[in-house]
């Protein structure tokens, strides 16, 4: 007996050649994989004596078209940028950046060159031309801020590699400056010039050697600077003292308030003498919780 072929309904006909050709497709198609990941740009070694590197010269520069907005907000809190750099002069503590953001892009738009003489800063207008000086030993540099930040607490400064180096604060990372701006032509105190050479001695006829001449004793280095942190300034000395009293109810007891200095009507609320940035630091998270989050490091 001859059976009949089968023949499957036209529905099930097509759905049996849609599998089919799946099952051609994934035998034949290939996978796509992800694109590799770029590997980072090799930072070049550093210059043989970062101390030859030369500073930055002040010139006049228009302000960038990027990174200078009225105001812009980083990590939750708001920053207005300044007007003008125009007698800016701040006192606070630096740190410095270096190869993990070196060739990336600053605020500016300027790729970020690590051995370049540079800084970054939260509000001064790019760019600035400003003196930075380690206020420990006495080194300072000048700088072009062409970029923003630092947005860690109680820094006022982002220096390149090579100004930290040459202020001598790359072991410790942190060092306590003054940031003072320069204006475009700025001119630091000229050098001394030398005298005219005197005319040679007349010779004197020979006469008994003359004793050895004592040697000067030699000068004691100058001792760095007193740090103490600024809590405010007020005019009216119960206001003063009204802080005084709150700091020192909060344990504070190194707080003293300072009369006013000739031609100032102001008295100042101080604390310290600190230390060290962990102290400071230390210090300003204590102010902070007491509602004084600005205050300011200054020197004896």
């Amino acid at each position: 007996m001859r059976c009949a072929p089968l023949r499957l309904p036209p529905a099930r006909t097509a759905l049996a050649a849609l599998c089919a050709l799946a099952l051609a497709a994934c035998a034949t198609t290939t996978h796509r994989l992800p694109p590799p990941v770029p590997a980072p740009v090799p930072v070049p070694p550093p210059p043989t004596d970062v101390s030859h590197v030369p500073d930055a010269v002040p010139r006049a520069e228009p302000r960038s078209a990027h990174g200078n907005p009225p105001f812009y907000e980083a990590l939750g809190r708001r920053y207005f940028v300044l007007s003008s750099s125009d007698g800016y002069d701040e006192r606070g503590v630096a740190s410095w950046y270096g190869p993990t953001f070196h060739g990336g892009n600053t605020s500016s738009g300027e790729p970020y060159d690590m051995y370049g003489m540079t800084a970054a800063h939260k509000t001064l207008p790019l760019p600035t031309y400003a003196r930075v000086t380690n206020l420990a030993n006495g080194r300072s540099v000048v700088v072009r801020i062409n970029d923003r930040g630092p947005f860690v607490a109680n820094r006022i400064i982002d220096l390149s590699y090579t100004a930290a180096a040459k202020l001598d604060m790359l072991r410790d990372g942190t060092a306590m400056v003054e940031v003072r701006a320069l204006a475009a032509g700025a001119r630091e105190a000229p050098a001394q010039t030398l005298a005219a050479p005197a005319p040679p001695p007349v010779p004197s006829p020979p006469s008994s050697p003359a004793p050895p001449p004592v040697p000067a004793p030699l000068a004691a280095p100058a001792a760095p600077p007193s740090f103490y942190v600024q809590t405010g300034a007020f005019a009216d000395p119960a206001n003063a003292e009204r802080e005084l009293g709150r700091l020192q109810a909060a344990g504070l007891t190194s707080a003293f308030v300072i009369p006013p200095p000739e031609g100032s009507q102001l008295y100042r609320v101080r604390v310290g003498p600190i230390g060290s940035v962990a102290e400071f630091d230390a210090l300003a998270a204590r102010l902070a919780a007491l509602g004084i989050p600005d205050a300011r490091l200054v020197t004896d």
